[in-house]
């Protein structure tokens, strides 16, 4: 067992006039000494526990389920700066304002891509990189990243900030250790060796898919969208009742900075 306290995050890496950064692997079975976690991780299981009742005592919940997909794909595509309201994606597109139909038609793949995935779980099918290529592909169809390769992970650099890798405010890394990092980021998610409890699993994995970076574009929304497929695939909630993204969007610069703190601290558990 690897303790949380004693995790490093990885190291750059000299590439050209820029340096990448290579997350470290994480599929071990983790454990911490921190007690502080330990009562945020109860606390974390009794609200799912209680957000899973109440999924199966709401009548009609599934008509609410749809209503909180299409908000959860308002919030999560608003952090990557689209400007529709959740009244506006409820439209028609010719009851659009022609210059936010870019945005509604990528929260429509959103909520086509969040449907996907809960449909797939339910069939049995595993969150894995199969899956994320999936999601991914719907998510990126026929809008602005549309010649991003939907569904293909990169075979070339990005970057994130910044006009270019030299600049930019984080680099994940090259496209040549990709598969590497993936083959363990699937590893992780599938491996039923290890007693690391799921919660604090899918926090270590939304970090570390968000530091790979893998797609050139639609990293964030696929990153954030494994959270309640993940969940969901681990019988934790019987309905996909879980979204996330509105909390986040109203404390992005903390979740930035947490993120970032993870890679320049070493500090899993912040």
């Amino acid at each position: 067992m690897i303790k949380l306290e004693e995790y490093k995050s990885g190291e750059y890496v000299k590439v050209n006039d820029y340096k990448a950064f290579i997350p470290s692997k994480i599929n071990y079975n983790w454990g911490w000494d921190d007690t502080k976690l330990d009562k945020l991780l109860a606390e974390a299981n009794r609200q799912i526990g209680e957000l899973n009742a109440y999924s199966l005592l709401i009548p009609n919940v599934d008509l609410y389920i749809k209503m909180h997909v299409k908000i959860e794909a308002n919030k999560s595509s608003r952090i990557e700066g689209t400007r529709t309201t959740v009244e506006e994606d409820l439209l028609d597109i010719t009851d659009i304002n022609p210059e936010k139909r870019d945005d509604w038609e990528e929260v429509q793949n959103y909520v086509k891509a969040t449907n996907y995935g809960v449909e797939r779980i339910k069939d049995g099918f595993p969150v894995c990189t199969r899956l994320i290529r999936e999601l991914h592909k719907i998510l990126m169809q026929g809008v602005r990243g549309e010649h991003k390769t939907p569904g293909e992970f990169r075979t070339s650099q990005n970057w994130i900030g910044g006009s270019m890798p030299s600049n930019a405010v984080y680099v994940p890394p090259p496209h040549t250790e990709i598969a590497e990092c993936l083959t363990d980021f699937e590893r992780f998610i599938n491996n039923e060796e290890i007693d690391t409890p799921d919660l604090i699993k899918i926090a270590i994995l939304h970090y570390q898919f968000e530091s790979i970076h893998p797609f050139l574009d639609g990293n964030g929304r696929i990153g954030r969208l494994l959270i309640p497929l993940y969940i969901q695939s681990k019988g934790m909630l019987d309905k996909s009742c879980l979204y996330i993204s509105d909390y986040i969007e109203r404390n992005k610069d903390t979740y930035y900075d947490m993120l970032t703190r993870v890679r320049t601290h070493n500090d899993m558990i912040v």
